[in-house]
């Protein structure tokens, strides 16, 4: 594949949230510093759904009356940026597609309503857990990483035991943008055989796009009638998780990046999310 251009010229201004579903006033809400100290879950198990917008508000519906949705400012759906990192030979993504154990991600999270940023780099810790580490970032660098930044990347897959790529030199590969609604999922035995699960998070992410660069020009694939529904747990799964197997959803391979990289660059081996990208991603790319 050919070197991405640049994307630091082409990422547009933030947007903050300007909407959300009615469905929420339903629930009781949570604070953020309750809701990281009762299920922060850096190291975790993640089971991802995709659901179709028209049945979203359906399922929440069904969910445990005590649920609780995260609150800050008054606010509770909040507009996402990450920008994703890759080297000329696409290791974080080939990783991925050929399902290498020690695989890894390097991105930017912008939460762009407090304007806050993080770099962050994701890991598989034991039995497929999720490890994430990040650093405070400068908003206004999420679409370059810095010296820093860098040495920051190349400590964790050292201390994580993940091959160096060939190239350490990360550019800018990917955006994504969508909306994040999070939930507190309530703990507790989920029949009467069960050992207690922990409190756990779910997250709802809607107006989901991608935007990417190469010899084609910026080109941007919106999915808005996909929803992606994350359950963060233990690993005992959550009475989410089980709401959702009785309405037929059942956990799938999903990555923001794979799959965006993969949809936007078909050419590209995309084993891991060939499932969701035929039967969901059917919205033809976007020229700018």
């Amino acid at each position: 594949m050919s070197r991405l251009v640049d994307l630091r010229t082409h990422v547009p201004t933030l947007t903050p949230t300007t909407g959300r579903p009615a469905v929420l006033d339903t629930f009781a809400t949570i604070g953020l510093d309750e809701l990281l100290e009762r299920a922060s879950l850096q190291t975790r198990v993640d089971r991802k759904y995709v659901v179709p917008r028209v049945a979203l508000d359906g399922l929440l519906g069904g969910l445990d009356e005590s649920t609780q949705l995260l609150q800050i400012g008054g606010d509770d759906t909040f507009a996402y940026e990450s920008v994703y990192f890759d080297t000329a030979d696409l290791a974080s993504y080939l990783g991925a597609a050929r399902r290498r154990r020690r695989r890894f991600k390097v991105r930017t999270r912008t939460y762009v309503d407090s304007d806050e940023c993080f770099v962050e780099v994701k890991t598989r810790g034991p039995r497929g857990a999720t490890v994430k580490n990040r650093l405070p970032y400068d908003p206004d660098a999420r679409d370059r990483l810095t010296t820093e930044a860098m040495g920051f990347a190349g400590d964790v897959l050292d201390d994580m035991d993940v091959p160096a790529p060939d190239d350490t030199l990360f550019t800018p590969t990917l955006i994504s943008r969508y909306r994040r609604t999070t939930f507190l999922l309530p703990g507790g035995a989920t029949d009467p055989w069960s050992r207690p699960a922990p409190d756990a998070r779910m997250t709802v992410d809607t107006d989901l796009s991608w935007t990417t660069l190469g010899p084609e020009g910026v080109r941007t694939l919106p999915v808005p009638h996909l929803v992606v529904v994350e359950t963060k747990t233990g690993s005992t799964p959550s009475a989410a998780d089980r709401l959702l197997w009785r309405h037929g959803y059942r956990p799938v391979r999903i990555s923001k990046y794979g799959t965006g990289m993969a949809a936007l660059h078909p050419h590209l081996p995309a084993t891991p999310w060939r499932r969701v990208l035929d039967k969901h991603v059917t919205t033809p790319p976007t020229p700018r």
